[in-house]
């Protein structure tokens, strides 16, 4: 076999690009007479690099050395190997160039080819994610396929991330990065997102050599090192329609531009934002060494190579008037389980705990599945370091953080039932006695431990779907006993109160025993006479605006037809069933699986008045909407999806149209879905049930008098006003309820024309609550009082 041979030979099993061994063998057999270039060859570099290299002179040619602009400019080629490139540059006039490689072989080799005609050169053995080089030394660091050979698929970033770490600390203010690559996803997903804020990006096609058989072409992206915060667009230069013949490579790089620039674009609307540490670093958020009373930032702590863990953080300098402080600076563990309740998901919910901790600087982690096999002890250890680079002042005293925690609120727990679906993913049944409950169950149910069924979906981090009460068969008496307690609601469900204080600030309830949860299901059942979920009150509460028009139909002996999208755990229509008896009421659900786990678990029945549909909400909506158009029956026609009809699923309806109704006109029509996508900013709905088409297609389905509801949760009050605005295009009356300390806003919207006022909600409250039959009068209060929150939308 040939010396060539060898080499090729040797370059298809080097396997492991980062071993420094594999390397050194390769240079070895390869000599310090025979280069090898990654990528583009001179010829085709030289232009493009000399216009970032010396952006004001001619591209192809460097400024002469008298000017010095060319001579002085300090450029560093890290992962060099035997590459003639600095070579090249060195002959064209920048004499300040140093090179670096982990492999002595291919060092040794460079410096004895260069010592004599290129004495300026520096060489030395390093490695390139761990520089021997002050902070701003260099003007340029110019990388050659070595941030694409750490990138291996197997590996991971760890590398990667370390190597771009430290261009970013030598490169000095003004400093270009530029890094010539071949651009694969999983390079430029670490890319684009490490040189956010403070750098501008741009990105660059190189000209291929001509040649029969097109390689892997070669891209060139430029990061400058600025003092602006600003979050700019990333620039492109790369002509589309030219390169359409390397397919997937460069179909990967548009996509991941394009991704990018959109979470840049909703960065700078204000939309919610994750900074990294290195962002807040460069002040992204001011100075972090300073106190700024109110100042809050989300952001992202530890990174693969750093920590063992990443961590979802809020950093939250306290308010003002909130001191004295007992703590400078504390830490706030938040478990996977209440990461979603308001008093740790809201903006307002955390001030609280700011204020309770006692803290000028409060770090709160939100832990999620990845940390749920870790112990606490070790999730402290891991954090330690990490929150000490954002500790406020300068405390060489090596005092330690604090670390405060949450308790995860579950006394005991049983996990019931555990599924994949198809279209949902896993979904868990448990059963769970809480440590705290809220004062509403209290009130009712004045007894021991209560036992709690949840649908999880987990898809929706930490979020409970739904929730039920479990008593003993044929008896409304509640096993257990627990302590009143002012509590706060989570996003789904208000069964237990959020703690504002650490596990040793609150007292331990004397419980039922351990075999209780083991026999649940043997004696209890789900109790549909209460409603464990606070915005389900506030969706039944809604009815007070349409009052008269049931009251009506009740004096009639008339159905009024309602449909529920989103089945969950079918606890809202059960309860609706049993309540109001003059509702007709289909339920409409995408997911076979979730309906048969409302059945086995959570005990919900059909009859001639309670169905269920298994097919796509938004199809159902359509098809009612546009038969109602087909009959003469709506003055507007439906306005169409834009996007194709084969998002509606192929499932089968079990009901029929409502007894007596005579047309296929909706009365009530509830929207009661989380998202799959959480990149929409939108908890619950999915997105496509506030777009306006489908608005339009619910107007289009209810009746004269319909109300329609939606549960709406979303982090960004952005988008919360968009939907709002969507909604009032459509409807002239909208309402809407923000349940006390609750981040769930229930939206209200009436299909008449007429104009409902304020006034008049005392007078239809009272007609609801004669017509909602309750077996607990305390329940029916319970909604009545929350009718009485519902205002206007202007």
């Amino acid at each position: 076999m040939g010396k060539r041979d060898q080499q090729e030979e040797l370059l298809k099993t080097l396997g492991d690009f980062t071993s420094k061994e594999n390397w050194d063998k390769f240079f070895t057999i390869r000599g310090s007479d025979d280069s090898f270039e990654w990528y583009a060859d001179w010829p085709q570099l030289r232009a493009p690099l000399f216009s970032h290299l010396c952006p004001n002179s001619n591209t192809q040619t460097p400024p002469p050395d008298a000017a010095g602009s060319s001579a002085s400019v300090q450029i560093l080629v890290p992962g060099c190997g035997n590459s003639k490139l600095s070579e090249y540059l060195y002959d064209a006039g920048f004499r300040c160039i140093t090179n670096i490689d982990f492999s002595k072989v291919a060092i040794s080799d460079m410096l004895r080819r260069n010592v004599r005609s290129r004495p300026d050169m520096r060489w030395r053995v390093m490695d390139m994610t761990c520089m021997q080089f002050d902070d701003g030394t260099f003007d340029i660091v110019l990388d050659k396929g070595g941030l694409d050979a750490l990138m291996e698929p197997e590996l991971g970033s760890k590398l990667g991330n370390q190597y771009l770490s430290e261009v970013k600390r030598v490169l000095k203010s003004g400093g270009k990065f530029i890094c010539l690559t071949l651009a694969e996803t999983h390079v430029l997903g670490l890319l684009f997102p490490k040189f956010r804020y403070g750098w501008k990006m741009s990105l660059h096609a190189i000209p291929q050599k001509p040649s029969n058989k097109p390689n892997l072409h070669t891209f060139m992206v430029i990061a400058e090192k600025g003092k602006s915060t600003l979050l700019d667009q990333i620039s492109s230069t790369i002509n589309h329609s030219s390169l359409d013949c390397y397919g997937n490579q460069v179909d990967g790089l548009y996509e991941a531009l394009e991704s990018e620039n959109r979470i840049r674009m909703e960065y700078s609307n204000g939309c919610d934002i994750l900074y990294s540490l290195e962002d807040l670093q460069l002040g992204a958020k001011g100075d972090l060494a300073e106190l700024t009373p109110g100042r809050r930032v989300q952001l992202t702590l530890g990174q693969q190579g750093v920590s063992r863990f990443c961590y979802r953080t809020v950093l939250l300098d306290a308010q003002q008037q909130s001191g004295p402080f007992s703590y400078h600076c504390g830490v706030f563990l938040v478990p996977r389980a209440r990461a979603n309740e308001w008093l740790y998901s809201s903006e307002e919910g955390q001030w609280l705990v700011v204020e309770s901790s006692k803290a000028a600087r409060l770090i709160m982690v939100l832990l999620d599945s990845s940390h749920a096999t870790t112990s606490m002890d070790d999730i402290q250890t891991d954090l330690s370091p990490l929150v000490k680079q954002l500790a406020p002042g300068r405390d060489d005293s090596g005092a330690q953080i604090p670390f405060m925690a949450a308790s995860d609120g579950i006394k005991q727990r049983k996990v019931v039932c555990q599924v994949t679906s198809p279209l949902t993913g896993p979904i868990i049944v448990d059963d769970v006695v809480y440590e705290k409950v809220d004062d509403d169950f209290i009130r009712l149910l004045p007894s021991k431990d209560m036992i709690f069924r949840r649908l999880t979906f987990q898809r929706a981090e930490g979020l409970v779907q739904s929730e039920a009460l479990l008593t003993k068969e044929g008896s409304q008496r509640v096993l257990g006993e627990t302590e009143q307690k002012k509590t706060r609601s989570s996003s789904k469900s208000k069964k237990r109160g959020n703690q504002r204080r650490n596990d040793s600030q609150q007292s331990l309830i004397e419980g039922i025993d351990s075999d209780t949860l083991s026999n649940s299901s043997d004696f209890l059942k789900v109790d549909h006479n209460y409603l464990a979920s606070s915005y389900h009150t506030g969706i039944i509460s809604g009815f007070m605006l349409i009052s008269s028009y049931l009251e009506s139909a009740s004096s009639t002996g008339r159905m009024v037809k309602a449909v529920v999208i989103g089945l969950g755990a079918g606890l809202l229509p059960m309860f609706l069933h049993a309540c109001l008896p003059i509702l007709s009421i289909e339920v409409v659900e995408l997911d076979p699986v979730v309906f048969d786990l409302a059945k086995d678990y959570f005990s919900f029945r059909e009859d001639k008045h309670l169905k269920v549909c298994i097919t796509d909400g938004i199809q159902f909506v359509r098809r009612v909407a546009n038969s109602e158009a087909a009959d003469g029956n709506v003055d507007a026609p439906c306005k169409t999806d834009p996007s194709s009809s084969s998002s509606s699923s192929n499932g089968s309806c079990t009901t029929s149209d409502a007894e007596g109704n005579g047309t296929n006109r909706v009365d009530i029509l509830i929207i009661d879905v989380d998202s799959s996508d959480s990149s929409s900013g939108l908890t619950c709905p999915a997105a496509d049930f506030v777009e306006e088409y489908f608005l339009s297609a619910v107007k289009n389905s209810l009746s004269e008098h319909g109300l329609f509801i939606i549960n709406l949760v979303s982090r960004s009050p952005a988008i919360r006003d968009e939907v709002v605005s969507r909604i009032k295009m459509v409807f002239n009356n909208l309402f809407h309820l923000q349940l006390e300390e609750d981040v769930n806003e229930v939206l209200f919207a009436l299909n008449t024309k007429a104009c409902i006022t304020e006034d008049c909600f005392q007078e239809a409250s009272c007609r609801l609550e004669k017509l909602l039959k309750s077996k607990h009068p305390e329940t029916t209060q319970s909604i009545i009082n929350v009718s009485k929150k519902i205002k206007c939308l202007k």
